[in-house]
């Protein structure tokens, strides 16, 4: 919709502002000098003038009053249809460095300029399109942004047109400071592929770092910071980044609380920026650059979750304005974007470790299992067995097992806990840690889904196919140091959990033996002939079972004397 400053002077002619039509926004206005003030404000794709022709309130009367035209803050010209300055006010002789304007064409007097950006120029296409053009145009060192409005007549024709330069230099530098850091911070959250995999998690943290600390001194000027990473679990601020700071400072422990922990714990607890513009009457402020006088605090947000805090000071009072703390804090959004994608790509690290690292568990399990049964058969029926030959079969034994905790230690290597996001974070039972689980049961699926559910809670796990083969496994750990658990089917191929509860007597005072079994299904009653003969309490699995209740049988068992 086109928009029309309407100026009917006293004594106008009868022109009103109904005679436009309803696709035209009209603004009207009976001063002249209204008029000007409303052509600095707004933008106009015309303006029509209704007098006389000889009020000395006409809109021409004022723009060739050098009174008036000095007090508008903004530099003025009135143009004739070929571009020449009938009139120009000093503010705008003054910004073009000339003496006089009258009669100059009107661009060439601005002397050597460019057009800003892809903008035509607004001079032909006021004549061309009889509407309000502008442009954004540089000269030397400043940019102004120029404004032409047409004249028009009541019967359409263009013959004047007003030219205003507004001084857009601020404005202009802090949109190119924003694109810089647009650019700055595209740079710190754009990964490629092969660095990904050429480069760990530490090496992308160092290059992030080295990344911020360019940014902020070479863009935002800031020669002091201290960027601190918040522990979701622990409210702890840990140090990311530091420069120009006391090291002892840099040290110290802060947390997200909004007292006791200077300016930065207070960002970090109520996501609040903070400006502090003289550090000695700031009773928040905890000493960080050794004569500080002025500091801003800005939070590292995430989808409005906090993630960190991002921090300058100066030895300067009220170094820091109201800008700053605008470029800091779009500054700040990219840094959480990459230190979340960072995270991101770790927690996607850790995730394939651990999935690598079970189904190497998996693949290996059963088949170490099957070396370790072997082994120990051999052991047991050989009675007149060499002592060369026992030992190097106890070498193989405690090899099999050797590969077992290798594993699991390479895995906890490769994706120790912290390194696990804590919301994916599984609670891990303390006490099944290590503890060694002997798990009987002739179904080749039920051997391998102990392994696969039991290491993952640190348990140490090997299987047996039957009764007899768990009990020369147990005769053979005897030696050393008995299982923490025993877990068993009550009707194994061999023989039945009553029976095997009777003679781990041999080998346990109160048998750490639990028995699992399906709904209804004891033929044998072999629960209730266990229990007479000391089946512990609560040491029965009933099939399909959870996690959580073979993990709350376990602890009860390995915590019994």
């Amino acid at each position: 919709m086109p928009k029309v400053l309407f100026v009917k002077e006293p004594n106008g002619s009868s022109l009103s502002a109904d005679h436009f039509d309803d696709a035209t926004q009209v603004v009207e206005t009976e001063s002249t000098s209204g008029a000007i003030e409303l052509l600095a404000q707004q933008k106009f794709d015309a303006m029509v003038i209704c007098n006389t022709g000889n009020s000395d309130h006409s809109l021409q009367h004022y723009l060739h009053n050098e009174a008036v035209l000095d007090r508008v803050p903004l530099g003025v010209a009135l143009l004739d249809a070929g571009h020449c300055i009938l009139k120009a006010n000093q503010r705008l002789t003054g910004w073009l460095k000339k003496t006089n304007l009258v009669s100059l064409n009107f661009l060439q007097s601005l002397g050597e300029f460019s057009v800003y950006g892809q903008q035509p120029n607004p001079l032909k296409l006021v004549l061309s399109k009889r509407v309000a053009s502008q442009a954004t145009i540089q000269i030397g060192d400043h940019y102004f942004c120029l404004y032409v409005t047409p004249i028009l007549d009541p019967r359409g024709n263009c013959n004047q047109m007003v030219a205003t330069l507004r001084d857009a230099t601020p404005e202009i530098i802090q949109q190119q400071k924003f694109e810089a850091l647009h650019r700055a911070g595209a740079e710190l959250t754009d990964l490629r592929p092969e660095e990904i995999y050429q480069m760990g998690f530490p090496e992308r943290i160092e290059l992030l770092i080295d990344n911020i600390h360019h940014y902020t001194k070479d863009l935002l000027n800031f020669d002091v910071v201290e960027i601190r990473v918040l522990n979701g679990q622990s409210l702890e601020l840990k140090p990311l980044l530091s420069v120009g700071m006391d090291s002892g400072i840099t040290s110290r422990v802060l947390y997200a609380k909004t007292e006791g922990n200077g300016v930065t714990g207070f960002v970090a607890a109520t996501g609040k920026s903070y400006l502090c513009e003289d550090t000695t009457e700031d009773d928040l402020y905890l000493d960080g650059l050794v004569g500080a006088k002025s500091a801003l605090t800005v939070p590292l947000k995430y989808h409005d979750e906090i993630v960190g805090t991002f921090n300058v000071e100066s030895p300067e009072v009220n170094r820091f304005s109201s800008e700053d703390l605008m470029f800091l804090e779009s500054f700040a959004n990219y840094i959480a974007i990459a230190l979340n994608t960072l995270e991101l790509l770790n927690a996607q690290r850790t995730n394939a470790t651990l999935e690598s690292v079970v189904a190497i568990r998996e693949a290996v399990g059963t088949p170490v299992d099957e070396i370790l049964n072997h082994t120990v058969h051999l052991m047991e029926s050989s009675e007149l067995l060499e002592p060369e030959m026992a030992q190097r079969l106890e070498m193989i034994a405690e090899g099999a097992r050797a590969i077992k905790a290798a594993i699991c230690k390479v895995g906890e290597g490769m994706a120790p806990a912290d390194s696990v996001p804590e919301c994916v974070q599984t609670e891990v039972s303390t006490s099944l840690k290590n503890k060694s689980v002997l798990v009987i049961d002739g179904d080749a699926k039920v051997r391998q889904s102990a392994h696969k559910l039991l290491e993952r809670q640190g348990c140490v796990v090997e299987t047996a196919h039957t009764g007899t083969e768990a009990l020369m496994m147990v005769r053979a750990a005897s030696r050393k140091q008995n299982y923490h658990a025993i877990i068993a089917d009550i009707r194994l191929p061999d023989i039945k959990g009553y029976d095997l509860l009777v003679k781990l007597k041999e080998f346990y005072q109160s048998p750490p033996l639990v028995l699992m079994t399906g709904f209804g299904y004891d033929p044998a009653h072999t629960l209730p002939k266990a229990r007479e003969a000391g089946l512990r309490a609560n040491a029965i699995l009933y099939k399909p079972f959870k996690i959580e209740q073979v993990l709350a049988i376990l602890d009860a068992t390995v915590a019994a004397p």
